[in-house]
């Protein structure tokens, strides 16, 4: 099953944040099945026309995605999905 990771920054918004586990097959469904388990997350990984904010990366496996506005990726049965947050300061 694909498992989708965070990154532990998201930890102080979302406490008890974990990885999923799905038998979900895209990214679009696995984004949504984390928001049943978390709500909001998925309004913090996406903006309001479903196109990933600017300050978020996923990565599918080693591969960072491509296509921020329609996240079309399919995911495979041993495929790890990391949701990372940009961080910046100095």
């Amino acid at each position: 099953m694909p498992i989708l990771k965070f990154t532990r920054n998201l930890e102080r918004f979302y406490p008890g944040l974990s990885p999923v586990e799905s038998s979900k097959t895209s990214l679009q469904e696995i984004i949504n099945e984390a928001n049943d388990i978390y709500p909001g997350i998925k309004d913090y990984i996406l903006d309001e026309q479903s196109r990933l904010r600017k300050h978020i990366h996923i990565f599918i496996g080693n591969q960072m995605i491509h296509d921020r506005n329609h996240l079309p990726d399919n995911l495979n049965p041993d495929d790890e999905v990391y949701i990372m947050q940009a961080l910046s300061g100095g």
